[in-house]
């Protein structure tokens, strides 16, 4: 039986999706077995001029992590489609657009000039912004152009399945190259990961009434090691986020930040967060109402770390 040919390729994302691609352990002996890596910028010599002169369809599977911010990135997602029977958007950065998409609460411009002109350590006094073309001596040279809206791989090009996870757990990386090796792929468009539903429900901690008079940020208390976060006023996001991790951020005594994407039937996540956390202001008043809710300090940031580009809002409306 002739081995599979699988793909990865990073996008605009931090490469913890490489790294995590690995924690399958020794069962990297197994994929080893069934399949040969045909193209993987980060750790092997292969050229994009490689992947175009392959032939459509002769990659079995891509494992595609990172979203789609810049024009390279839309590149290679068309054509790496164009290449791939199977296309996994792999982590929440190609599933929802993870921490790159919170650029959409801006726009190209505002990110430019704040990296290249506002920051107290840039030393920039000619006031220059990268070009996406530039002539030399030499001849043109060219950067990607950087795109106002940050995309998930879905809003790009077909999308066959999704791994969620910043970076996926090694389990639901294993569901997917298992899948993969075996042939027992689930219907298109799934979502790969161990079955559960929100966090919460993976979570040892003791859950009483939900009833909070103050949020905190992490670092102003040290949480009862038994109690439910959230009741503690932390902004713990497990009540709206699909589980499969173990919950291993509340386990640890850090608040579950959401990477796993919405729960089963939840369109907007980041709303579903919002009316979870206001539903628990201990108040009727008004006044304290705000000031409660005051101690959110990036209520929008905090709701849509992982899912803005994949949400009904999508990005902010800024002027041009």
């Amino acid at each position: 039986m002739p081995k599979l040919k699988v793909a990865l390729y990073w996008a605009a994302s931090c490469g913890g999706c490489e790294i995590a691609t690995l924690a399958i352990g020794e069962r990297i002996l197994q994929l080893a077995e069934a399949a040969d890596i045909v193209f993987w910028p980060v750790a092997i010599d292969a050229k994009y001029k490689d992947v175009e002169e392959m032939e459509d369809g002769s990659i079995d599977a891509c494992l595609f992590n990172g979203a789609v911010r810049n024009s390279e990135n839309e590149h290679m997602a068309r054509l790496l489609r164009q290449k791939s029977k199977i296309l996994i958007a792999y982590g929440s950065c190609a599933y929802e657009g993870c921490i790159p998409g919170l650029a959409n609460f801006f726009n190209a411009r505002a990110i430019l000039e704040c990296a290249f002109l506002e920051t107290a350590s840039t030393d920039n006094g000619g006031k220059t912004l990268p070009q996406p073309k530039f002539n030399v001596p030499e001849g043109e040279l060219d950067l990607p152009v950087l795109y106002d809206t940050v995309k998930t791989l879905a809003q790009v090009v077909d999308v066959d399945y999704s791994v969620p996870g910043c970076p996926p757990e090694e389990s639901a990386t294993w569901m997917a190259l298992e899948a993969l090796i075996s042939g027992k792929l689930p219907p298109r468009g799934a979502v790969i990961a161990p079955p559960a539903t929100a966090v919460c429900n993976d979570c040892p901690r003791i859950k009483n009434e939900k009833k909070v008079r103050a949020f905190h940020r992490t670092y102003e208390i040290v949480p009862d090691p038994d109690k439910c976060l959230l009741e503690q006023g932390l902004l713990c996001c497990g009540v709206g986020t699909r589980g499969g991790c173990g919950a291993l951020c509340p386990r640890a005594g850090m608040p579950c930040t959401g990477c796993y994407g919405p729960v089963e039937g939840v369109r907007d996540q980041g709303s579903h967060l919002l009316s979870a956390w206001a539903s628990i202001i201990d108040s009727n008043d008004p006044d304290e109402i705000k000031n409660i809710l005051d101690g959110i300090v990036d209520p929008a940031g905090s709701a849509y770390r992982y899912s803005l580009p994949a949400s009904m809002i999508n990005r902010a409306r800024v002027k041009p």
